[in-house]
């Protein structure tokens, strides 16, 4: 799990994964990428695979939050993914050694190929804020990440893969989310543990997916916003997207229109983006919405009481209802 706040920037010319979607980040869409299933791991027998889920991009400001989740033989998970491969907690690694180890994931010829299986799930930040301001009710981050977490795990199962542990990088207190996955899925063995990241292979590995795939969501979508005065080799001037990341307040500052914010890339549920939109020395327009009237309209109950003119006659004469103005008979 990445930590609460950070200053690194995205790496420039980093490697792109397939999990990078150009059309629904532009356009702030969510979506799911699924990689190709090794024959090794759909063969008859099917070996039994332990899953790992990590995520990547909770706390930011700006860009989404990925879930990813990976799969491997139990017989080679550490062997394969610890002893070979050097796979640890993505905070842990250079962007360099992230993304050398992510592309040797994608690449054919690689032995992680040939034995691994991984997803994502990246939830923009306009579907996370959507989520979490909806009118009947906020779909909390906590919420949102579970609902991820069983769909990465659905979507491995459903592709063949034999999953019979699942390990889980801790959100909140580990207890009871490992109880609901449990329930979900009785037939695996199922943990949640703070720091899975850096206990258990398989969730190294899907934390190296999170954070590649993060990454290279940020470049892409600061690329549609970039100046043209900017270098295209330049890291992203909003820095880490963090809102301790004093880069990224200054960019939304600078960036933010005064009707509308930001674009597809900004979390306007965050106390952040909030703050500028409502402070009044940003430039920020106030948008009062009224609410609608009923003035000219008729309601069910106006069928049932007196007019005016009816409360001063007789009490009888409207005790079964007002008159609709037909002839019954």
């Amino acid at each position: 799990m990445e930590p609460s706040s950070g200053t690194e920037n995205p790496p420039s010319e980093a490697f792109t994964p397939p999990s990078i979607y150009p059309q629904p980040l532009t356009t702030g869409s969510s979506y799911t990428h699924l990689s190709p299933i090794p024959p090794a791991l759909l063969a008859d027998p099917r070996p039994p695979c332990a899953l790992g889920i990590d995520e990547a991009g909770r706390g930011p400001a700006l860009g989404p939050m990925v879930y990813a989740a990976l799969a491997v033989p139990l017989s080679s998970s550490t062997q394969l993914l610890r002893e070979s491969h050097a796979f640890d907690d993505s905070k842990a690694l250079t962007p360099a050694v992230r993304n050398r180890l992510m592309h040797a994931l994608c690449s054919s010829a690689s032995d992680l190929f040939e034995s691994c299986a991984w997803a994502v799930s990246v939830l923009s930040a306009r579907d996370i804020s959507a989520e979490m301001m909806r009118p009947a009710g906020p779909h909390t981050l906590n919420a949102q990440a579970f609902d991820a977490t069983v769909h990465l795990i659905r979507q491995l199962c459903d592709a063949g893969v034999n999953v019979r542990e699942i390990f889980v990088d801790a959100v909140g207190p580990p207890v009871p989310y490992q109880i609901r996955l449990q329930r979900l899925f009785p037939t695996a063995s199922v943990v949640v543990a703070n720091k899975a990241d850096s206990l258990f292979p398989c969730v190294s590995a899907a934390s190296i997916c999170a954070k590649v795939t993060r990454d290279a969501a940020l470049e892409h979508l600061y690329a549609a916003r970039r100046p043209p005065s900017e270098s295209p080799s330049s890291p992203p001037s909003w820095g880490s997207g963090y809102p301790s990341d004093a880069r990224c307040v200054t960019w939304m500052k600078t960036n933010m229109n005064p009707v509308f914010g930001w674009g597809p890339e900004c979390r306007f549920s965050w106390s952040t983006a909030k703050d500028m939109l409502d402070d009044g020395k940003t430039g920020a327009v106030k948008v009062d919405w009224p609410l609608p009237s009923d003035a000219h309209s008729s309601r069910v109950t106006d069928f049932f009481l007196p007019s005016a003119d009816e409360r001063g006659s007789d009490e009888l004469g409207s005790w079964f209802g007002t008159s609709v103005g037909v002839d019954a008979l």
